[in-house]
């Protein structure tokens, strides 16, 4: 009697952490990461658009075989992320934020390295998101965000 309470405390473990893991892809993750890099540059939030995250899944799909980080051509903005299966979805947009570094506001360019993933993700009129993430045939992740209305327009400020 003592072992099957054992046994089913375990499989209680087990279940509360596949939960915990699952739960670092959800959308509100992805919404959540937006945010905060929004919050730091004082731009307002973001939030889920179905549409947009049907048009990433939809993407991703086509992605699969492949891996390439190629953009969709879409008719929204865009950022792709790869990484490896355990890439979680706010690891992909930390990928994103962490070229905060490169941007300079004064010049409103990028100085040392990337920066434009960065300035979509804080673009001040870009208010909805929906994102996709897809396991590749090649092992990898390949995670995309659109964005609507578009960001990233070329001479002006992303806030």
């Amino acid at each position: 009697m003592g072992l099957s309470k054992l046994l089913l405390a375990i499989c209680f473990m087990g279940l509360t952490l596949t939960h915990v893991s699952l739960g670092q892809n959800s959308h509100q993750d992805f919404v959540d990461a937006h945010n905060a890099a929004r919050d730091e540059v004082g731009v307002g939030p973001i939030s889920w658009n179905y549409t947009l995250a049907a048009y990433a899944l939809n993407y991703a799909r086509k992605r699969v075989h492949d891996c390439a980080m190629e953009h969709s051509m879409g008719p929204y903005s865009e950022n792709l992320a790869g990484g490896i299966a355990r890439t979680t979805a706010v690891e992909g947009v930390n990928l994103w934020v962490e070229e905060k570094q490169y941007y300079d506001y004064e010049s409103n360019s990028c100085v040392g390295g990337e920066c434009r993933h960065y300035t979509q993700v804080i673009w001040r009129d870009t208010v909805h998101v929906g994102c996709a993430r897809a396991h590749c045939s090649t092992g990898g992740i390949f995670i995309i965000c659109d964005y609507n209305p578009p960001g990233n327009n070329d001479g002006e400020r992303p806030y």
